[in-house]
Order: structure tokens, then sequence, then C-alpha cells
């Protein structure tokens, strides 16, 4: 298919198997025909912030993360919450990208699926809108117990759950064809 787009899924859990993952991986598996996606699922291997570090020639792990966001026509997350807030990990890596214009108007899509999630999606909303990031109102999503939601297997077994994922898509894709 002509104009494939290239869109970076950043996993915000660390877990081997965490549902967020399965989410992300569902997600592709869905959309393999149209877009074609990398997981990235290394912020655990991010060394913590340093502005001392963030220099021209910042560490290994971290120039090979922003290659990834540059190259990426849009970035899908999906993120747990940890209490009520974004999992550190996952914010670490957001601040390796603050000095750089590698999110502003970078399209984007945002799932938090966690027990409760409010909180942490509240968070996810403003840091990205904080970032630039380009995000269609149709391309946030809070999925509140996914595990009630998602099989074992990471198969989404709720219908109402995979139809605001198909939305959410499709609000990401628009807002991909746009740029």
């Amino acid at each position: 298919m002509q104009n494939r787009k290239r869109v970076l899924a950043i996993c915000g859990s660390t877990r081997a198997e965490s549902v967020n993952l399965h989410i992300l991986k569902r997600i592709a598996e869905m959309y393999e025909q149209e877009i074609d996606f990398a997981i990235y699922t290394q912020i655990d291997q991010l060394p913590h912030f340093n502005s001392d570090l963030d220099t021209d020639t910042p560490p290994e792990a971290i120039t090979h993360f922003r290659k990834q966001i540059e190259a990426a026509d849009g970035i899908l997350i999906c993120t747990p919450e940890y209490v009520f807030s974004l999992p550190g990990s996952f914010k670490n890596a957001i601040e390796w990208l603050v000095s750089t214009i590698l999110l502003t108007d970078k399209p984007a899509a945002m799932i938090t699926a966690s027990s409760s999630g409010q909180k942490a999606h509240e968070a996810l909303n403003l840091v990205m809108k904080t970032v630039g990031v380009k995000v269609a109102e149709a391309a946030s999503l809070l999925i509140s117990a996914p595990k009630t939601k998602i099989s074992i297997e990471g198969r989404i077994t709720e219908e109402a759950t995979m139809k605001s994922i198909r939305l959410l898509m499709d609000a990401f894709m628009v807002t991909m064809s746009e740029n």
C-alpha cells in the first residue's frame, strides 16, 4: 500500500506482559495492512533525565529513542496509572524529549488503561498538550478496569472497548493524513 504511515507505539508500562502492551499489539494487528508499527518497550532502559546530559551528544539510548520518534509519522501511547499519576519511567522518557521539537505538531493518539486511570489520563493529556503533540479529541481514550475487557491472551473481549479503539484510530489516522 502506498504512503503507509509509520507509527511508534510507546508502552508506558515496564511489565513484560502488561495489558498496555497487549492493547498496542492488538491495535498493530488490527491495522497491519494500513500502518507500519514499531512498539517501543525500552522506557525502563533510558537513563534518568539529567539536563547536564541533554547535550548535542546525549546518551546512546536517548539518541536511539529520539531517532525513532523523529522517523515516525505519529505516536500511539498506551500507559497505566501508578499512584494516581503517570509511571515515572514513562514521564522520564517524555522529559528527554522536552528540549527538542520532536513532539511539536507530531500526530498522537493516547490510551490510558488502568484500574481507574482517570488521574493518569488527565496528566497524560496535560503533558502531551504541553509538549505540543497534535491530538484529535477522539484520539484520547481512557480504558478503566482493562483486565475485565481484555483476555489473558491479550484479546479485547468487550465490544464497547473495541469500538472506542476503532474510533480512536480513525481520528488518529485522519490527523496523520493531514500532516
